[in-house]
């Protein structure tokens, strides 16, 4: 039985397949905002196509992005120029991280498919002094505040999919092939836990369904 929650969110999905945008690119220049203008080492875990690698490669040294998935690492090698200070490496971001420290770290849309802790404990070790993670990821909605910040993205989400595709074909984001799954913890458990492992890192909810959190190495 369909109801009008269902009927909305199907109507959303397909005014969202005919002006796709990419929401997590929208965040890429406030995490450029979050970092120096120069840097040595950058590492980007869930580089996806390698867009945000990419990007970061206008400003540091040298850029790794890891990933699980072959394809779409693949995608990201052929899509980066050869000048480029960025490299590609298919790998489990708990295990795989190349070896040595980061000025910055970044991961975005990932962390909900890792050990959540686990996983910021790996990315602390690898943080050089001074360096900064920067995360922005996806929670599970659970309180009334949760619900209607994600109310409100509706409406501003149709009007960023319109101006974005406004007066010109819109490219399809870089699609994963690799299997998804949606995020299952709140952002007041993400919030506790990750203050445990990253003391005073700051973190915010974000609309479009997004948080941020921002820590910097001592």
């Amino acid at each position: 039985m369909t109801t009008p929650l269902s009927r909305l969110l199907a109507a959303l999905e397909r005014f969202h397949a005919a002006h796709p945008w990419d929401h997590n690119a929208h965040y890429h220049p406030w995490i450029m905002r979050q970092l120096p203008k120069r840097f040595g080492t950058a590492l980007d875990i869930g580089s996806g196509g390698g867009e945000l690698a990419r990007l970061l490669g206008t400003r540091a040294g040298a850029v790794r992005g890891l990933d699980a998935d072959p394809a779409i690492v693949g995608r990201a090698r052929a899509l980066t120029a050869s000048a480029a200070p960025v490299a590609f490496t298919v790998g489990d971001a708990l295990t795989d991280i190349p070896s040595g420290s980061y000025d910055v770290i970044t991961c975005v849309a990932a962390l909900h498919h890792l050990p959540f802790s686990d996983a910021l404990a790996v990315f602390r070790r690898h943080l050089a002094p001074g360096g900064t993670l920067v995360v922005v990821g996806l929670a599970h909605a659970q309180s009334t505040g949760d619900r209607l910040l994600g109310a409100a993205a509706v409406p501003l989400n149709v009007a960023m999919a319109l101006i974005k595709n406004r007066g010109r074909r819109s490219a399809r984001p870089v699609s994963m092939t690799a299997p998804t799954r949606p995020a299952m913890m709140s952002f007041a458990d993400i919030a506790g836990e990750a203050r445990q492992v990253l003391p005073g890192a700051r973190l915010r909810r974000r609309v479009l369904w997004r948080y941020t959190l921002v820590w910097q190495q001592n």
